[in-house]
């Protein structure tokens, strides 16, 4: 089991800066990748950003430049930084792990429970 909780959401003005935190606890071990998700209402929940267990980023082209994912393996803790934020990045922002099932060859997916972030305009 893995536990996800996400902090640093809030309200911002169009063109600020947030930088959300996600601690990781429990079977750590199991992870193989970790990432960050947004679901604004009525859109579909979409990956914003990953990272592999050596260190590789990747993002889509709409955060592609703005966004960036780190993470501090010493203190199991992820993060994304996000720059010239827009109404259009107003969603609830949840943390993501990958981890596989114990003695078996599955991934298993683990969620936070979400941290809201508001761009006004």
């Amino acid at each position: 089991q893995v536990q996800l909780v996400e902090s640093g959401g809030g309200l911002v003005p169009a063109g600020g800066s947030l930088r959300l935190s996600c601690a990781a606890t429990g079977s750590i071990f199991t992870v193989n990748a970790m990432g960050w998700y947004r679901q604004a209402p009525g859109k579909q929940r979409e990956k914003i950003a990953s990272i592999t267990m050596t260190g590789t980023p990747s993002y889509p082209d709409s955060v592609k430049g703005r966004f960036t994912i780190s993470r501090d393996d010493a203190k199991n803790m992820l993060y994304l930084q996000m720059n010239s934020l827009t109404p259009e990045d107003t969603a609830v922002y949840y943390c993501h792990a990958q981890a596989t099932k114990p003695l078996a060859r599955e991934f298993v997916d683990y969620w936070g429970q979400g941290t809201q972030v508001t761009v006004s305009s």
